[in-house]
């Protein structure tokens, strides 16, 4: 019997539907939480081929939701361990691992040649930098986030209007599951569901899931769908931008005080603090670079800024992965 049979006896699959998985090239971009259930998933499929890309190593405060690694998983490329037991899984098919975070920098080449990408990283810096250049390739792109219990799961760009579209304003909290918790079958079904949205686009199912949104909330065990296919792109976007992207020619602004980050996101940064913007920013010809931890000071200080700085304001996000 074939491997795949269980899911091609599906109207929906059938022959067809298996050869646009088998052909399928799938970029995921992170390989914790909400891959733990995706990459399974994607593999067991048969998507032709995944490339999974992450710069972490196994932890154990990771094990209790990212269920793809083990305790002897420690301390190893989650990449790599990931597209080991992707492989183990499926042999058919091809696995590869990139051991590196992604970044404005290398994010381009890395979307090259692919079919759609799962945003399973769960960092704003990361989703709206892949947001960006998938609205301008038009490839799909299936992001999702968890946090203590709830969370969602969305199909932008591709044709479909992009993650700032969705979401035009900064984040109005930077918790992550590091600081705020989450709860493990949470961040499993948020993958799930994204993997579900994916082969769905693969397979060219319709209603296409991209134009969609899915909200989960395990307080009520309740999911409120809806569709935001005429959502306007905003007029206004600050993009994200690597140390290494910057120039002589640009300005740099370290918004962390030394105690926070005793080294600044470039060396060529000046501190400034976000109250003394206004009054103390040397304003000039060319970029403006705002450097933080992960973007979202950034963010909320570019909202303001633009308003004196007469050229393009950038966001570097030091700690995105």
């Amino acid at each position: 019997m074939s491997r795949y049979a269980r899911q091609m006896i599906l109207p929906e699959v059938g022959a067809d539907g298996q050869v646009a998985l088998t052909t399928a090239h799938v970029l995921v971009i992170g390989a914790g939480g909400l891959a733990a259930s995706a990459l399974p998933l994607l593999a067991g499929a048969g998507v032709g081929r995944i490339t999974i890309v992450d710069g972490d190593t196994v932890e154990l405060s990771n094990l209790h939701r990212q269920t793809m690694f083990t305790e002897a998983d420690q301390s190893q490329p989650k990449a790599e361990v990931a597209a080991a037991r992707c492989q183990a899984i499926n042999g058919e098919i091809s696995v590869e691992a990139v051991v590196a975070k992604l970044t404005p920098a290398n994010a381009s080449t890395l979307l090259e040649g692919v079919t759609l990408v799962m945003d399973c990283a769960d960092s704003y810096a990361v989703s709206y930098t892949l947001s960006d250049l998938c609205l301008g390739e038009n490839i799909p792109l299936i992001t999702g986030s968890a946090l203590a219990l709830s969370g969602y799961a969305a199909g932008v760009c591709g044709g479909a209007p992009s993650l700032r579209a969705l979401f035009p304003e900064a984040p109005e909290s930077g918790a992550s599951c590091a600081t705020a918790g989450v709860m493990g079958p949470v961040v499993a079904l948020i993958g799930a569901m994204q993997t579900q949205m994916a082969l769905a686009v693969l397979m060219g199912h319709q209603p296409s899931p991209l134009g969609q949104m899915v909200q989960f909330d395990a307080r009520s065990m309740r999911s409120a769908p809806f569709r935001f296919d005429t959502a306007p792109e905003p007029e206004t976007a600050f993009g994200f931008a690597s140390p290494e992207m910057l120039t002589d020619a640009d300005t740099i602004v370290e918004l962390r005080g030394t105690e926070e980050a005793p080294e600044p996101a470039h060396p060529d940064a000046i501190r400034l603090l976000p109250d003394q913007l206004k009054e103390n920013l040397p304003i000039a010809e060319g970029r403006l670079a705002l450097c933080c931890a992960t973007g979202l000071r950034s963010w909320r200080a570019a909202e303001f800024t633009q308003e004196i700085w007469p050229g393009e304001i950038v966001l570097v996000a030091a700690s995105a992965s």
